[in-house]
């Protein structure tokens, strides 16, 4: 991994890094697959493959649950009654959010070179923090099971806001979180793998950088230029070296 300059990021324009927490800074969906699996195994019906479950991460969890409907369409003629409706969708989503709560962190970890590069981060006295369209009791139990709570500078989830991502309302609040003018908005980068993200931050004049390693669908790994994040890059490690050079003002 390429080491930050020290003189460089002293010298830095950029006041913080924030990112997105799943598919972005946290590999979180191991987890979801595992609990996924076993709310199959529970109920006796086919799972999801794992690739179907993780490419949902970023849609949330009802999209994950949803999967289950699309296992059962697959399964059932159209006449069929048994399939799932909207309320059993729902009371899906709440055992799967129960499940998670209470197991929240067995095979979730920092994607690779990420717990580096917030190290360089606090040494050198730049901020970093979280944005999240996760649910505050759920992102804050993450963080502290990875130990990142006393370190992240900020954390904003949709619970804090009127407008979640793509508005720009929780890049605005997070700045101001750690004293940034609005007005100063390119003096934070923001990092996400989800068009909402890039489109927040957009709004809010970051500097914004697609975490392509995330859980991105085929067909949206298609239309990646057109979300007008200002970097994109396809590994954790690439994304490693891109706010290095960022911070230095090489690029």
């Amino acid at each position: 991994m390429n080491d930050i300059d020290e003189n460089s990021m002293n010298g830095s324009t950029i006041k913080a890094v924030l990112f997105d927490l799943d598919g972005t800074l946290v590999d979180t969906a191991r987890d979801f697959v595992r609990i996924i699996h076993q709310m199959a195994r529970e109920n006796n019906w086919q799972a999801p493959s794992d690739d179907d479950i993780r490419k949902q991460v970023s849609a949330g969890s009802l999209a994950m649950v949803s999967l289950f409907r699309d296992v059962f369409r697959d399964a059932c003629s159209a006449e069929d009654d048994n399939q799932l409706d909207e309320s059993e969708l729902l009371e899906l989503r709440q055992q799967f959010l129960d499940s998670y709560e209470s197991n929240i962190c067995v095979d979730s970890c920092l994607f690779t070179g990420l717990d580096s590069l917030l190290g360089q981060l606090d040494e050198q006295g730049i901020a970093w923090g979280v944005v999240t369209n996760k649910p505050r009791f759920l992102a804050e139990k993450l963080l502290d099971k990875l130990e990142l709570s006393s370190r992240c500078g900020v954390l904003v989830c949709p619970d804090d806001v009127e407008h979640a991502k793509p508005n720009p309302e929780p890049m605005y609040l997070a700045m101001e979180k750690l004293n940034i003018a609005n007005e100063d908005g390119q003096s934070v980068v923001y990092i996400g793998d989800h068009i909402r993200d890039i489109e927040a931050g957009n709004s809010a004049g970051n500097i914004t950088v697609l975490a392509g390693f995330g859980y991105i669908s085929e067909e949206e790994k298609a239309q990646l230029d057109s979300w007008q994040a200002d970097y994109i890059v396809d590994t954790s490690m690439e994304l490693v070296e891109i706010i290095g050079k960022i911070i230095a003002g090489k690029i």
